[in-house]
């Protein structure tokens, strides 16, 4: 071969290789622009020096600091006068384990508890001082007046512990239900009317969402509530306590009841028993309390139509984490990267969106990045009762609470739609985007109670929340799962994590729009007719039919 054509072969062999390379480099191209603009405010807010931007903390201070800096930039108005801040006042509360105790009775022989192995003293206590009370098992420990439930009928609870199934539902109980009678303040209510002293929580492996390591760690932080007492809703007369899994044999030995058989029964979704255990609870609690002030951060974007003016659409996102772990070596920082960086990155490029366009939504939009979210939803509760001057009448609240971006976004669980009007223009939003709307697939986690939409919910406004959907047995679920259990409310929810941003775009699209439609609809939305949580409207609007969800 001459050299001539060995160049020319050379030079062949270049151009295939060129062309071969042309589709992976079409699909190795970088993120888009809106990515881009998305991912940085999440690598602010993720960053190390945030610290996990636990409630009332420094770093919180710098998050709320740079998110109010970012809607200014965006051209949205302070919430209330020249601030952007909403100050919280909170009580918080942690349990002195040192000075506290816990043995299980039995035949009058104490066998003591070894605290945050066999059993965790809930820093959500109120009770302290000594305790000495029989046990009794309720089941779910349900009270649904409303479908004839109830897991406390016929049993002397009086001066007792319950013991409870803490995660699922009874059988033939609507889940959103299910889930608003498993809330801490209703479960509150219904145990302190009973006369019971205390709670006793099995958390359920079917739906618990982290292992008993990591559960440990969480309820070694303090347990805040709101200050003012008003809106307070967990009584102070009862103690929370959770019990070990590995513990519940033992706890039932003596009751011809045993563990397996009460999973069982829950897996196959039939009644579970009632029965008192032979043992008591016996022991000391010891409370310190302390007071501090934290910060939901607010801004509002008027709306263009006089006659709608006067009325709001709120997004929100929470935008505190749990700050660091207790652990001794390695990564202590809780990053809160999905949990919920991602949600306020959400929210702000929203805000951008409406700068960016000519026409803006006629009703007003407010922006809030919510506090003390993971203490309670203790910021979304403060604003939704005490909006700030220039709230408006708020008609509708849009949820953004790590929604998972782990994955391309093709499909979406709105938790909600199926109560109010909301439904409508959810379904004109996703199918303009080609987004498909799933069904929750695992209701008994009651996910519908757990963000700052409920909060919203219970002052009568129609809301919405969102996650990325899947279908049972799919690869999406076993992503998701293992999120939950590798990275949830740990130092691995970080800036590392794989996190697919154009997922995060296309749902940052579907909000705009959303928010768009809701706030130029020329009707506020209203509950359906068979919504529960119709009851909670301050003023009655037109009633909707009942919505497919």
């Amino acid at each position: 071969m001459t050299p001539h054509t060995r160049r020319t072969a050379r030079h062949l062999r270049t151009w295939t290789s060129l062309l071969l390379l042309v589709p992976t480099l079409a699909l190795a191209k970088g993120p888009t622009p809106a990515a881009r603009r998305w991912w940085s405010h999440v690598e602010v807010l993720g960053a190390d020096d945030m610290e996990g931007r636990e409630t009332g903390s420094a770093g919180h201070h710098r998050a709320a600091e740079y998110v109010a800096a970012k809607l200014a930039e965006f051209g949205v108005q302070p919430g209330a006068g020249q601030s952007y801040f909403q100050e919280v006042s909170l009580v918080s509360r942690q349990v002195a384990k040192a000075r506290s105790r816990m043995a299980l009775v039995r035949e009058g022989q104490e066998q003591p508890l070894t605290l945050d192995q066999e059993l965790i003293l809930s820093p959500l206590t109120g009770r302290s001082g000594h305790l000495d009370a029989g046990l009794v098992f309720v089941g779910y420990g349900l009270t649904i007046p409303e479908t004839g439930h109830d897991d406390l009928a016929g049993l002397d609870v009086k001066g007792k512990v319950v013991v409870v199934l803490f995660g699922g539902a009874p059988p033939g109980v609507p889940e959103n239900l299910a889930a608003h009678y498993s809330s801490m303040a209703e479960l509150s209510k219904a145990y302190t009317r009973a006369g019971a002293v205390g709670v006793l929580a099995l958390l359920n492996p079917r739906t618990a969402e982290v292992p008993w390591e990591r559960i440990i760690e969480s309820q070694q932080r303090p347990a805040m509530m709101l200050a003012e007492p008003s809106l307070q809703d967990i009584s102070d007369t009862l103690m929370f306590a959770i019990i070990n899994p590995t513990f519940m044999n033992p706890l039932l030995a003596g009751s011809s009841h045993t563990y397996e058989e009460i999973l069982e029964l829950d897996g196959k979704r039939k009644p579970l028993p009632h029965f008192a255990l032979p043992v008591s609870l016996r022991g000391d609690v010891s409370l310190e309390q302390s007071r501090l002030t934290s910060e939901n951060v607010v801004g509002r974007l008027p709306g263009s139509d006089a006659a709608l003016a006067g009325e709001s659409v709120v997004l929100s996102a929470h935008l505190d984490h749990i700050g660091m772990t207790e652990a001794t070596e390695g990564d202590r920082i809780c990053n809160g990267v999905m949990d919920n960086a991602a949600g306020v990155a959400a929210l702000l490029e929203v805000a951008r969106s409406f700068q960016e366009q000519k026409v803006k939504p006629r009703r007003g939009v407010l922006f809030v990045a919510t506090t003390a979210e993971e203490k309670g939803l203790l910021g979304s509760r403060w604003f939704a009762a005490r909006p700030p001057e220039g709230a408006g009448r708020m008609v509708a609240n849009l949820n953004m609470d790590m929604f998972l971006p782990l994955m391309p976004l093709k499909g979406l669980v709105a938790y909600g739609a199926g109560e109010s009007t909301l439904g409508t223009p959810l379904k004109a939003s996703a199918a303009h985007l080609g987004i498909e709307l799933m069904r929750d697939p695992q209701p008994e986690a009651n996910s519908f109670i757990r963000s700052d939409q409920y909060s919203f919910i219970l002052e009568g406004v129609p809301a919405l929340s969102f996650a990325a959907g899947y279908r049972k047995g799919s690869k999406e679920e076993r992503l998701e799962k293992d999120w939950l259990l590798e990275r949830y409310h740990g130092p691995a929810d970080d800036l590392s994590q794989p996190v697919d941003r154009e997922a995060a775009v296309r749902f940052v699209n579907l909000l705009a729009d959303l928010t768009q439609r809701v706030a130029d609809a020329p009707q506020r939305p209203s509950w359906n007719a068979d919504s529960f949580f119709r009851r909670y409207a301050r003023t009655e609007g037109p009633v909707a039919s009942p919505a497919t969800p």
